[in-house]
């Protein structure tokens, strides 16, 4: 009998549910009924604490259009694991403790960065485990893709789509503030294809005389309206050139409740713009996975079955130039992956006439 157990771990997404059923799928073709599957309840916290539960067939039928995750998700940063909890429990001890109790032939792991550097951790520990690239920021290093990231573009891009017809009855500027605090895949996808004017990411700082500049240009052009699409992480050039504490403290104490209203403030002042600011926040994790997001999730779950039955242990399934393969835990643990100027992308967007504010 293989007995397998599977968590859902950090920000939610539209795939999650999608995914475990693609593993589930693929593990009841390869041994029939010679599996058990064990869910942990709220990710890392139910292996911490032995919440868990058998789980049948039927529990996996008709999600693979549901969004969130049928096992709940939880945070437990990875610079925090090796301190104890309030209460005295030895976090990676208790998980290792509740892997061996169950007798785990496997551990899968549906997590981004942080879920994917404690799943290194648990393998270089001896427990055997695979990784599934979950994150709408796409910014897991060594895939192409992961899941629920082209989910969370359709969401954003349909925003900004919403605002166009607003934008040009009023003849306004509107900022729509796009998920992603230190990388801008989600912005910058949603940015081309929602026909935004201006894109700022968090990896290319922005000069703001730069952006009322680009502003003024639309104005020129006899264009009435114009849409910048924010992620939630841009900087500006003066910030980026503090040193990381001072940034993270003038960051905290910003007198706005994001940095959308601080540029809206800024092109107030410095273009005398009526400007609106748009948030569609959690919205763009939530509701069913795109079409795109429902094969893929279902390719890693089916990779995933795979390398368990080769017991393949200690990788993460990744997309590579659209063929599902995978590559070791530590290639990819600790590492972002993040938009470069240099990417093709950028400078296409560029030759759309997109204004980075750079």
């Amino acid at each position: 009998m293989k007995r397998i157990g599977m968590l859902t771990s950090g920000g939610d997404c539209q795939a999650l549910n999608a995914t475990m059923r693609g593993v589930v799928k693929g593990l009841k073709n390869l041994y029939k009924k010679d599996v058990e599957i064990y869910g942990f309840i709220n990710g890392y916290w139910g292996l911490m604490r032995e919440q868990y539960k058998l789980l049948h067939s039927k529990d996996f039928s008709g999600i693979l259009t549901k969004g969130g995750t049928i096992l709940g998700s939880s945070r437990q940063p990875f610079k925090l694991m090796n301190v104890p909890t309030e209460d005295g429990l030895d976090k990676v001890k208790s998980m290792k403790d509740t892997y061996k109790k169950l007798n785990l032939d496997c551990l899968v792991v549906l997590g981004g960065n942080g879920s994917q550097k404690t799943a290194n951790l648990l393998s270089e520990e001896g427990l055997n485990v695979i990784g599934l690239p979950k994150t709408i920021d796409n910014d897991l290093w060594g895939t192409d893709m992961t899941f629920g990231f082209q989910s969370a573009v359709d969401i954003a891009t349909d925003a900004i789509d919403c605002i166009h017809t607003t934008a040009a009855s009023h003849n306004r500027v509107f900022i729509v503030e796009v998920m992603g605090h230190k990388v801008g895949w989600i912005t910058l996808h949603a940015g081309i294809a929602g026909g935004a004017d201006i894109i700022l990411l968090p990896e290319i700082p922005y000069d703001i005389k730069k952006v009322c500049k680009a502003l003024d240009k639309r104005t020129e052009q006899g264009k009435g309206f114009s849409i910048l699409a924010v992620a939630e992480g841009a900087i500006s050039k003066e910030d980026a050139e503090l040193p990381k504490k001072k940034r993270k403290e003038k960051i905290a104490n910003r007198p706005y409740p994001s940095v959308s209203y601080e540029i809206a403030d800024q092109i107030r002042e410095y273009c005398g713009k009526e400007v609106r600011v748009t948030v569609p926040g959690h919205t763009q994790r939530g509701g069913s996975p795109v079409p795109y997001d429902r094969v893929l999730s279902s390719r890693f779950g089916a990779k995933a079955a795979e390398l368990i039955k080769k017991e393949e242990y200690g990788k993460l399934v990744v997309l590579k130039n659209n063929i599902v393969t995978a590559i070791p835990l530590s290639e990819s643990a600790g590492k972002l992956k993040y938009v470069s100027p240099d990417d093709d992308i950028v400078k296409d967007a560029k030759l759309l006439g997109i204004s980075f504010g750079d």
